[in-house]
């Protein structure tokens, strides 16, 4: 198992450094997310030994279950839809929450942190291809969530993340990736308090090449380094 994840991920960054080439970035500006959702303990422990110490899961329960099993230094990303009900168990073990989709749900965010002293580092989800069966905020409605949510002392803005639609040639992606580039830098202008919009996450297996052309700072890849689930 280690060594079929280790040479995925020797490929994985070898295709973030020529994605970089390609568009003139530097490749120290792309943090891999290792995606390690429905994997076991094995195969997260096999992709931190090779390096790895970023790694998204979707589920509260799998973060609850794997983090007290790893290194303390293992920095888990919440990169699925979170429930309310569930923010209390997930913050003490979460390094970034991804998918933060509704005012509600950052609202419950503050509230939970300020209870237990911490500052919570989110990214606002936003559905640029306004498909019904994703989660997410629409264009046209992320600056004002921007401006609500950063008046919580206990959360900060770092960014937008957006999930993709599924498709067969990642081409097809570039535009959904570009308008939303253009509203990270549009927002980044503004310089508003408590909002660092630094993390741009954007891109998986398919497409993270061209996310990465587009201006991606977080790509967050399964597949390409666990293999098939």
């Amino acid at each position: 198992m280690k060594e079929t994840i280790l040479e995925n991920l020797k490929q994985v960054h070898a295709n973030i450094l020529s994605s970089c080439a390609r568009c003139g970035r530097d490749p120290k500006e792309v943090t891999l997310i290792a995606v390690s959702k429905t994997k076991p303990l094995q195969a997260l422990q096999a992709a931190y030994d090779c390096g790895e110490r970023n790694f998204g899961e979707n589920k509260v329960q799998e973060i609850l279950q794997k983090a007290p099993m790893l290194p303390d230094d293992l920095c888990f990303h919440m990169i699925g839809h979170l429930q309310r009900n569930k923010v209390r168990q997930l913050l003490p073990y979460v390094t970034m929450i991804h998918s933060v989709d509704s005012l509600r749900l950052a609202s419950e965010i503050q509230q939970e942190a300020e209870r237990i002293g911490k500052v919570v580092d989110i990214l606002l989800e936003v559905n640029v291809a306004q498909e019904e069966s994703k989660f997410g905020f629409a264009v046209n409605e992320v600056l004002d969530a921007v401006l609500q949510i950063s008046r919580f002392p206990n959360v900060r803005v770092c960014g937008l993340m957006t999930i993709a639609p599924f498709v067969e040639n990642s081409e097809q992606n570039r535009p959904v990736f570009q308008k939303l580039f253009q509203l990270y830098v549009d927002i980044k202008h503004k310089n508003i308090d408590n909002t660092s919009m630094s993390v741009l996450s954007m891109g998986m297996t398919g497409d993270y090449q061209v996310a990465i052309e587009e201006g991606a700072t977080m790509i967050r890849v399964g597949t390409g380094i666990f293999g098939v689930r």
